[in-house]
């Protein structure tokens, strides 16, 4: 169990009332929840492509055994892997970086 001194609480009050930390929440969150859009609009897509129009994601590609909803449900699951891919390199680019100056200044 961690303990937090009284100056660990003093500098989180610093860094809470700083205006750069609260413009980089303001940020985050604008960020965060534009990537959560993207990824739900492209999930509920699919499930709603599955619930109205099976048959046109049952059409075989190429003759063959795999059907349209394999490739596109791969597509789902890449978009969930390059939206988590941007904001850990946004992530590790700007707001580590912001976050790490406001800490030093607050220790100050």
């Amino acid at each position: 169990m961690t303990s937090f001194s009284h100056d660990d609480a003093a500098q989180a009050e610093r860094i809470a009332a700083d205006p750069r930390y609260e413009a980089l929440v303001r940020r985050r969150s604008r960020y965060t929840w534009a990537l959560t859009a993207i990824m739900l609009i492209v999930f509920f897509g699919y499930i709603l492509l599955i619930a109205f129009d099976k048959a046109w994601l049952a059409q075989p590609i190429g003759g063959g055994t795999t059907t349209l909803g394999i490739p596109i449900g791969i597509g789902v699951i890449l978009t969930g892997i390059v939206l988590t891919g941007l904001y850990v390199r946004r992530a590790n680019r700007d707001f580590d970086k912001a976050v790490d100056a406001i800490r030093r200044d607050a220790q100050a």
